[in-house]
């Protein structure tokens, strides 16, 4: 922001950077990130007319990678409600215990890769158990949570039918009943082949050629696919760790380093120094799709784009 702040008088439009709270959902029962952003129409005047954000990662520090295709899945969050009747744990026979039925029901999701096609993959997992009471009584409610990750986003609804079939059947059989729920749910992020083709010679002119690579898909999500879905545009993986890209073009861990380490794990790490190489592209996209240089639509025939009214470039 402050490097195209002080160039402003040199951009031919307007560029938004985008300050969204909770990418990957609000708190139960409250409202944020991308699609309540758009439906209060903060990106309304003036509309981006594209999207470009970066999103770190476990690939070699500077290197960027791409994917034309769903980069990261679509996904959802599972609230299931178990409701038995609670009763000392000294006497449980008098009451009915919701938890047996929370562990088959855990158990169960982990059989619905034989239920759909092996080329799409889904993953659904119960992530945390809650219940209310103590340490030797038998719970009233235990309330599961988890997410439903599916490669292909037609699948989801299909998921979560069969989801709350094994949910309702599995605490009937053990006189329980089950609330089920479905939040936050966020499509998969999509990049179209016309934009990556656009995006892609001025990543490579900033980064290097060699430093460029498509990435394999992933069931991670992120709710930039709301913006890059209404407005187009282009999302990235900038890496920041210490690795490298074999002859084969497979990612290993640097020797001596201190290894390539997923999101989300207690020992992620990021090399501050790629953080530079972010706002470069940052600038350089926002500034080659103001002047007419990233733009979907192609070149003329004699490699030289048309002149084209200002644009909006939206940075997240």
């Amino acid at each position: 922001m402050i490097v195209l702040a002080g160039v402003r008088e040199q951009l031919p439009g307007t560029v938004l950077f985008i300050f969204q709270p909770a990418e990957e959902g609000a708190p139960a029962g409250e409202s944020s990130g991308a699609r309540q952003m758009i439906d209060e129409g903060a990106c309304d005047d003036p509309a981006p007319t594209m999207v470009f954000g970066m999103h770190l990662g476990p690939l070699p520090s500077g290197y960027i990678g791409y994917r034309v295709g769903n980069q990261f899945g679509a996904s959802g969050m599972i609230k299931i409600v178990l409701t038995g009747q609670q009763v000392h744990g000294s006497t449980p026979w008098m009451g009915v215990d919701p938890m047996p039925a929370a562990g088959a029901i855990t158990v169960g999701v982990g059989q619905f890769y034989r239920q759909v096609s092996a080329f799409d993959p889904i993953t659904v997992t119960i992530g945390h158990i809650e219940d209310v009471g103590r340490f030797n009584i038998v719970p009233d409610t235990v309330t599961l949570w988890g997410t439903i990750r599916c490669s292909v986003e037609e699948d989801m609804a299909d998921i979560q039918k069969r989801l709350t079939t094994l949910a309702e059947r599995t605490a009937a059989a053990y006189n329980c009943t089950a609330e089920v729920n479905y939040l936050q749910d966020v499509p998969a992020v999509h990049l179209l082949k016309k934009w990556t083709d656009a995006v892609l010679p001025t990543v490579k002119s900033v980064v290097g050629a060699e430093k460029v690579f498509e990435t394999p898909p992933t069931l991670g999500y992120d709710d930039v696919s709301e913006f890059v879905n209404k407005y187009g545009g282009v999302y990235l993986m900038l890496g920041a760790q210490d690795g490298e890209l074999t002859d084969e073009g497979e990612l290993a861990p640097t020797p001596g380093g201190r290894g390539l380490v997923p999101n989300h794990n207690p020992l992620f790490y990021l090399d501050d120094d790629a953080l530079a190489q972010g706002v470069r592209l940052h600038c350089h996209v926002a500034y080659d799709h103001l002047t007419g240089t990233i733009t979907p639509a192609g070149c003329r025939t004699d490699g030289r784009h048309p002149p084209r009214a200002p644009r909006t470039t939206c940075g997240r």
